[in-house]
C-alpha cells in the first residue's frame, strides 16, 4: 500500500462521510446546523460549507495520488482502479444527492453516469482485445469544471450569487456536455485502434 493508494482510499473515506453526512436525517435527531443570510439575499446552511470543505481536500487528493503515483514510478493496475472507484464515488454520489435536494438538474448525473458506465463497458471491452486507450483531454477539461462547479454549488456560488452570475450551474454545465465530448472522442479512439 504505497503513498498514492493511501491518498486514494482517503478520498473515498472522505465521499462516504460526505454522501452519509448529507443524506443524514440530523432533524430526526433534534440536530440542527447554523444558517446565516450572505449579501443580505443568500441563505446559507453551515452544513454545505463543511462538504465543500471536504470535498476541496478530496479533490486535490486526486491530483496528488496521480502525481505521486507518476514520479515515483508507483502506478499500478490496482491504484488506476482504486481510483477510478474513488472518483466515481466522490463525484457522481454527491451529483446524486445535490439532484435530489434540488441544488442541479436531475438529467445532470444521469448523462454523467450514462456516460460513465457507457465508456467503461468501452474501455473494459477494448482491454480485452489488448488496446489501452488512455483518457483523453476533454475528460481532464471537464473534470476541472466538475469540481469547480460542484464547489461553487457547495458554496452557494458565492461571491458569484451576489452579482446574479450563476457560474455554479454554468461550470456544471460546461462539465456536463465535455462529457459527452470526452465520451465520443473514447469511442471513437477505442474503435480506431481496435481496427489496427
Amino acid at each position: 500500500m504505497n503513498l498514492a493508494n493511501r491518498l486514494t482510499i482517503s478520498r473515498i473515506i472522505m465521499a462516504i462521510f460526505i454522501m452519509v453526512f448529507l443524506l443524514t436525517p440530523w432533524n430526526d435527531f433534534n440536530i440542527s446546523f447554523p444558517q446565516f443570510i450572505a449579501g443580505g439575499k443568500v441563505l446559507i446552511d453551515i452544513k454545505y460549507l463543511i462538504v465543500g470543505v471536504i470535498f476541496i481536500i478530496a479533490s486535490i487528493t486526486d491530483y496528488f495520488d496521480g502525481r505521486i503515483a507518476r514520479s515515483n514510478n508507483m502506478i499500478t493496475d490496482f491504484g488506476a482502479c482504486l481510483d477510478a472507484i474513488a472518483d466515481k464515488i466522490l463525484v457522481n454520489g454527491l451529483l446524486i444527492i445535490l439532484a435530489y435536494q434540488g441544488f442541479i438538474s436531475e438529467v445532470i448525473p444521469v448523462i454523467i453516469i450514462s456516460r460513465d458506465i457507457i465508456v467503461d463497458a468501452l474501455k473494459t471491452l477494448s482491454a480485452s482485445k489488448g488496446v489501452v486507450v488512455k483518457a483523453n483531454i476533454w475528460g481532464k477539461i471537464k473534470t476541472i469544471f466538475m469540481m469547480l462547479g460542484i464547489t461553487l454549488v457547495l458554496f452557494y456560488n458565492m461571491p458569484f450569487e451576489l452579482w446574479n452570475i450563476k457560474l455554479d450551474y454554468i461550470f456544471v454545465d460546461i462539465a456536463t456536455v465535455l462529457s459527452i465530448v470526452s465520451g465520443v472522442t473514447y469511442y471513437f479512439d477505442i474503435t480506431k485502434n481496435a481496427k489496427k
